[in-house]
């Protein structure tokens, strides 16, 4: 088998596991009940970063945190990519474990509609008309579903947009995956240990007074968030973008088909209909992205081909001529 054929095949499989164990995540935070949502929230960002100082200590990689340190700007935009994702995190734990993992899953479907969104307000990029056409179905699905629900599906426009904010902020900030997290739950890490200490003092915490089990659950969160995150690194480097674009919706897909097969939440004809439209939208951006890039593989085969006829041109003018 040829190196890249295998590259490519491990990228797939790194890449279904991230997205597949992100898409498992429902099944695993009602598991921590009777902890709420904000002490598993505290949880998840103390112990990911003992799961991940761990891991960069085995990779010894901590060239990155020195000239990180003196700069300003940057550190700036991590705190608010830390501010950003602990929203995030906090809402989707708790959208999970009060039975909304179907709207959880909304908020991953609708996201890459919102991110081409900002794209065009913040970036000034220009859509092509078929990226036009699936954000306008979008809207018109996000309309359905609030008559669906009687009102603003709050929980997945909430999700939608403060990870849409989160990916805009983390490029800007240009630290690979691995070292993105450190540099987050560094800052996540004292206010969410003193949260824990505040409960512990209060009699609140679950930590200690549950069992063991329970504990060890608590603490297993940090490997819950940094393994799925290794892994969709490893993926990254080893598959192109328009690979890992259409990966991405096998973690909502799974958190879906969870929210109606194993937690049997309710989905009448109107809720359908917008599902039904959201995946019409990234249908249409799936096939936009893929007719795109075949596109421009074939402008650059074109242009390689063009370059090799014109050097075989000037080679045959430089030879000499017999006789």
């Amino acid at each position: 088998m040829k190196p890249q054929s295998q590259q490519h095949r491990s990228g797939l499989a790194y890449g279904f596991a991230a997205y597949g164990m992100w898409g498992l995540v429902p099944l695993f935070w009602p598991l921590m009940e009777p902890a709420g949502a904000g002490e598993i929230l505290a949880h998840r960002m103390v112990w990911s970063l003992v799961a991940v100082a761990l891991v960069l200590l085995a990779l010894r990689r901590w060239s990155w945190i020195r000239p990180l340190l003196r700069q300003p700007a940057r550190l700036g935009l991590i705190a608010l990519a830390a501010a950003v994702i602990s929203v995030n995190w906090g809402l989707y734990i708790w959208g999970v474990n009060s039975g909304h993992v179907v709207e959880t899953s909304l908020g991953y479907f609708i996201n890459p509609l919102v991110s081409i969104g900002f794209g065009v307000v913040l970036l000034r990029e220009r859509l092509r008309p078929a990226q036009w056409i699936a954000v306008g179905v979008g809207a018109v699905a996000v309309a359905v579903l609030a008559i669906g629900y009687g009102a603003l599906p709050w929980i997945a426009l909430t999700l939608a947009f403060s990870f849409a904010t989160y990916g805009l902020v983390k490029k800007r900030i240009g630290l690979n995956g691995l070292e993105s997290l450190a540099a987050e739950t560094a800052v996540q890490f004292l206010p969410a240990l003193g949260f824990l200490i505040f409960l512990s003092a209060h009699g609140d915490s679950t930590f200690s007074t549950e069992g063991a089990g329970h504990s060890a659950l608590l603490a297993s969160s940090g490997l819950i968030t940094a393994i799925p995150l290794i892994c969709f690194g490893t993926a990254a480097v080893r598959l192109p973008l328009s690979t890992i674009g259409m990966l991405q919706y096998i973690a909502p897909i799974f958190q879906f088909a969870l929210g109606v097969a194993v937690f049997h939440e309710s989905m009448p004809p109107e809720r359908w209909a917008g599902f039904s439209l959201v995946w019409l939208a990234l249908a249409l951006l799936t096939w936009d992205a893929l007719h795109t890039a075949h596109r421009a593989r074939a402008r650059l085969r074109e242009a390689a081909a063009r370059a090799a006829a014109t050097a075989r041109d000037g080679n045959a003018a430089e030879d000499p001529v017999p006789g």
